[in-house]
């Protein structure tokens, strides 16, 4: 599992380290909010813990300009204990709160259990195709197929709407945004691709006269 740990404090993102590298977690550091936001936008990681007070940009700033798609399990760690500062964070999307002092092998098991529960929501199985939208991974049997960003953002939209049939419209809104001035035939070029990469699941995605598409994990005859 890779971290991201962001403190302004040198010695709490050693201890952090220390114990998560005891784990066998690859571990990543930013000691300001605005590296670690290139950080997140850049890389992958599998769980942030965040701060909130630091230099360049605080941590809710942080959670609320990091793009949607690049939202991860989320950490805070604190030494502000109000009530208000809880449920801001819990407001922005993130899923613990841990105050300073901390213990770190209680940091630990609340790591290990937050990772344990977001496990299975992070990853869409249908017989050997594998998503792991965290990972922004598509594999089939075991072997890993090489989307475009674009192609992989609209499988993963096609399958968060599953069995919902989604306008071409839609998916330009969605995935390229309101600004984008492209037409229909960006959307069908691009599902052509994403089909052929699909190999024997390119059936799942179904075409809807009249409409666009929809994902469907039933098995086509």
């Amino acid at each position: 599992m890779n971290l991201l740990i962001v403190d302004d404090e040198e010695k709490i993102r050693e201890v952090i380290k220390e114990y998560s590298e005891a784990e066998n977690y690859i571990v990543e550091e930013a000691d300001n909010g605005k590296s670690a936001l290139d950080k997140l936008i850049q890389n992958h990681y599998d769980l942030l813990i965040l701060d909130i007070m630091m230099p360049e940009m605080d941590g809710y700033t942080l959670l609320k300009t990091l793009p949607k798609e690049k939202r991860i399990p989320t950490i805070i760690l604190s030494a502000r204990d109000e009530v208000y500062d809880k449920l801001q964070g819990f407001d922005l999307g993130i899923d613990d709160y841990v105050t300073k002092p901390f213990s770190p092998k209680e940091l630990m098991a609340r790591i290990k259990a937050l990772a344990k529960r977001t496990k299975h929501s992070n990853i869409y199985q249908l017989n050997t195709l594998e998503i792991n939208f965290a990972a922004h991974t598509v594999k089939i049997n075991q072997q890993k197929i090489n989307l475009t960003p674009k192609e992989f953002d609209i499988l993963s939209y096609l399958i968060e709407n599953k069995n919902i049939a989604i306008s071409r419209e839609q998916l330009l809104s969605k995935i390229w945004g309101y600004s984008y001035f492209g037409d229909d035939r960006t959307i069908d070029t691009h599902i052509k691709m994403l089909r052929s990469h699909l190999k024997q699941y390119k059936n799942h995605i179904e075409t809807v006269r009249g409409i666009g598409y929809k994902f469907t994990d039933e098995e086509n005859q």
